[in-house]
């Protein structure tokens, strides 16, 4: 095939995904007055064309109003097992050329798809930021998710003269504020992200009807259990980290607002997330979870983990948060097995590798 053809067959597929976005972020609003759910996990390479249409098929019994994906969509440096097991690379795997050009397209195809016309946000991981893959391009992809009508509409309430879509972004859902941060590469935060984000907790702490804050990003927020697959990281990540912390802990402490902090990066499950002696000797601690379980390859749990409210890994799964009326949500965990894969996907991928991601896809210590 010509590069012109590739080319011009790719542009049409984008076509397709924008107005795809567009019907996915169609639904309406929950109405005022009742408890609500909501569905989060991030780090579905590898095999996430396997486990978030499991994820997806196990969200919807709970009748979420939207899932929120934290990033690291597909590997990029490498094969995903998933897309080598497709039945056309089975006996002749792809070129290089061939998965970055279909890469995001397949996570379009196999991960967003199975949520139907559920609103769905997507975030910016680390792996987006692979080479040659770029914040540019992966802001051309997903534009329609990233300008969805909740968070343009938003950033019009907040500066009607901004019209640049970005991968940092919010919205509000009945007194909810729910901010995802870009902490993707390791020049982030930086001072427009900062600025940017100090508006929007400005506004947040003077609106009597926002009551709940949930931030959600990649990677976690230094200093916490899992610190040494964080922004602890690299050293703007420290210190932009650690302020964008001690902000959402003067909101909570003197806003009197409540506060959620979201991530994944890690491949595993934690509740607890900040429970250190570095923290709780700098201003105290703010409830967090990891939730890096949509389909990469486990990893083994951080060496403190037994000071977190929970923790486990080998195991796929989402994050379901319940909100009460008031503003405070319940987190619990939901754990996705083999015999909740769909059989459609069990057909297309075969059962063998269905099998290898649950029995073999993790990184021994």
């Amino acid at each position: 095939m010509k590069i012109r053809t590739m080319c011009s067959w790719m542009a049409a597929l984008a076509c397709l995904v924008l107005i795809g976005g567009t019907l996915a972020q169609s639904q309406s609003p929950p109405a005022a007055g009742s408890t609500w759910t909501f569905a989060v996990s991030g780090d579905s390479r590898n095999c996430g064309d396997v486990v978030m249409p499991g994820i997806a098929a196990n969200a919807m019994k709970h009748k979420p109003e939207f899932y929120w994906h934290l990033g690291d969509l597909r590997a990029i440096y490498n094969f995903d097992e998933d897309i080598l097991h497709l039945p056309q690379f089975r006996t002749s795997p792809p070129s290089i050329f061939t998965y970055l050009n279909m890469a995001w397209p397949d996570f379009v195809e196999n991960q967003i798809k199975p949520w139907g016309v559920l609103p769905f946000f997507v975030g910016i991981g680390n792996h987006e930021m692979v080479p040659p893959k770029a914040r540019d391009e992966f802001i051309a992809q997903f534009a329609n998710w990233l300008n969805a009508p909740a968070i343009r509409e938003q950033r019009e309430k907040d500066d009607p003269r901004d019209t640049r879509v970005k991968t940092y972004f919010h919205w509000v859902i009945r007194g909810v504020d729910f901010i995802y941060l870009d902490n993707a590469s390791s020049d982030q935060f930086d001072g427009a992200q900062i600025g940017w984000f100090g508006g929007v907790l400005r506004r947040a702490a003077a609106d009597p009807s926002i009551k709940t804050l949930v931030v959600g990003m990649h990677a976690a927020l230094p200093d916490s259990i899992s610190y040494d697959h964080s922004m602890s990281d690299w050293p703007a990540g420290a210190a932009t980290g650690r302020q964008v912390y001690q902000d959402l802990l003067r909101m909570q402490n003197e806003s009197h607002k409540k506060v959620y902090v979201l991530a994944s990066h890690q491949h595993f499950y934690m509740a607890g997330i900040f429970n250190t002696a570095y923290l709780r000797e700098h201003g105290g601690i703010l409830p967090g979870w990891i939730v890096g379980t949509a389909g990469a390859q486990r990893y083994p749990l951080s060496p403190n983990w037994k000071d977190a409210q929970a923790a486990e890994t080998n195991v796929y799964g989402y994050l379901l948060g319940q909100v009460s009326p008031n503003g405070e949500i319940e987190f619990s965990y939901q754990r996705i097995e083999e015999a909740g894969i769909p059989d459609a996907v069990k057909a297309r991928y075969t059962p063998e590798l269905v099998r290898w991601c649950f029995t073999d896809n993790r990184r021994t210590p």
